[in-house]
Formats: C-alpha cells, sequence, structure tokens
C-alpha cells in the first residue's frame, strides 16, 4: 500500500539520522492479525458459556471447601446473565480500541504525507506532521472523524456506528446499561449497523445487519451481535486503509 520514509524525533534504539519507515501494509496487517485474536477469544469464551452446565458450575464453587462470602453467592443463572454482561462491556470496550487506534495509526500517515506535500523533507515537515498527529491523538471520537473528512477528505460509512458503540460503553458503565436522552438520535435510536455475510451471496459478501435501542432500553447484545462487532471492526479496517492508499496515490505518488 504505502511505504513512507521519515525523520522522526529519535526513537531510543533508532541511529540518529535515520529514516523511520512507515509501511502501512505492515500495520493493517498487525492490526486485522490482533483483531482476528480478539475474535479467537470471544469465541473460546462463548464456546466454554455454551457448554458449561449448572452442574459443573456447582462443582466449581465448592471445589475450594469454602467461599469468600457465601451470603452473597450467585446463582447458575445470575452468574450466567453477569457473564455475559462481562464479556459484553469487554468487546465493546476491545472494538472501541482497536478503532481508535487504526484512525490515530491512518492519521499518522496521512499528515506525514501532506505535510511532505506542503514542505518536502525540510524539517518544517516533520514539525507539521508531528503537531498535527499531537492533536487528533487528543481529539474525541467524533472529532477524529471530522478531521479525517475535513484535512483529507476521508468518508468512514460506519462512523455512526462506531460512535454509537462509545455510548453503548458509556451507558454500561455509567448508567445500569440503559439507554440516555442524549445518546438518540433524531429518531430517538441508538442504531448498530453490523456487518453480516449476505444470505445467498458470494464469499466475502456482506450486509447490514441493524440494531436499535430506544430512550430507556437496556443494551444487551446477543452473542452472534457482539462477533459481528468485529466482523464488522474487519469492514471498517479495510474501508479505512484503503482510503488512506488512496490519499497517499493522489498527494504522493512517488511513495506509494
Amino acid at each position: 500500500m504505502l511505504c513512507l520514509s521519515m525523520n522522526p524525533d529519535q526513537a531510543p534504539n533508532q541511529p540518529a539520522g535515520q529514516p523511520r519507515q512507515l509501511n502501512l501494509q505492515t500495520m493493517a496487517n498487525q492490526m486485522l492479525a490482533g483483531l482476528q485474536h480478539h475474535f479467537d477469544i470471544l469465541a473460546f469464551h462463548m464456546a466454554a458459556q455454551d457448554c458449561v452446565t449448572e452442574e459443573a458450575y456447582q462443582l466449581r464453587v465448592n471445589a475450594p471447601g469454602l467461599m469468600p462470602v457465601p451470603q452473597a453467592h450467585r446463582n447458575f443463572e445470575q452468574t450466567q446473565a453477569f457473564a455475559h454482561d462481562l464479556i459484553q462491556r469487554q468487546v465493546i470496550n476491545d472494538t472501541l480500541n482497536l478503532c481508535v487506534a487504526a484512525l490515530n495509526n491512518s492519521h499518522l500517515f496521512l499528515a506525514a504525507i501532506k505535510a511532505q506535500k506542503e514542505h518536502g523533507q525540510a524539517p518544517e515537515s516533520q514539525q507539521a506532521a508531528n503537531q498535527s498527529q499531537q492533536t487528533y491523538m487528543q481529539a474525541q471520537l467524533d472529532e477524529k472523524f471530522n478531521r479525517l473528512e475535513q484535512d483529507y477528505g476521508i468518508l468512514c460509512e460506519l462512523e455512526d456506528t462506531i460512535i454509537s458503540l462509545g455510548f453503548a460503553l458509556q451507558a454500561l458503565m455509567q448508567f445500569q446499561g440503559l439507554v440516555q436522552a442524549a445518546q438518540v438520535d433524531g429518531q430517538g435510536e441508538l442504531a448498530f449497523d453490523f456487518k453480516r455475510p449476505k444470505a445467498g451471496g458470494a464469499q466475502g459478501e456482506l450486509e447490514d445487519a441493524r440494531k436499535v435501542f430506544r430512550e430507556g432500553e437496556k443494551i444487551i447484545f446477543a452473542k452472534d451481535e457482539l462477533q459481528l462487532m468485529l466482523i464488522t471492526t474487519t469492514s471498517f479496517f479495510g474501508q479505512l486503509f484503503q482510503a488512506v492508499a488512496r490519499y497517499a496515490e493522489e498527494n504522493n505518488p512517488q511513495q506509494a
């Protein structure tokens, strides 16, 4: 995709004056591999939940011969629901972290390309790229998307869904999972457009699977919907990295 030479502030283990190679393909491959790792671990935990029985749970509870606080012990059904809630929070949090990392890393390439286009290899180029990246790193999630559009003309199809995931995590962490008035759109919805394989479609062909919550409703995603979050993140990565590569081809063709 893109290999770009930069002269950043010197890294501790980097020889002085040696350019740093920013390789978009390498970064994309690393992030996708990390995403697959999250998908595999999620599938493992879900498979374990699918197989666990009340008898097996009670055997494990009683294996040490005592409990820390028996009066606070949760029964099988309560623990099952609580375990799903924990996985749900973790998947949403992991998904958001992955998306923010992809946005931040992509912006690093974009800022470097734009700065080199404007300043060439002069010191001002690196200073401009560094300043732009520092500002971007500190921006809120919605502002990150806005800056990609305003500064580089990059639109992200899944922007609304990713921002909705931020609202969902906020509701789960602060409001007992209940959707708040400030989190819904003009139609009164907190909506998610997940990607899933298209029924009867070709291999790899995707379609939208829409999930909607309204004010006051409790956020609960089914197991397959949690998996679709990671499938959707794969689609987001692909769209974003391709957009960065197109920007590179249009603005720095000798480096593309």
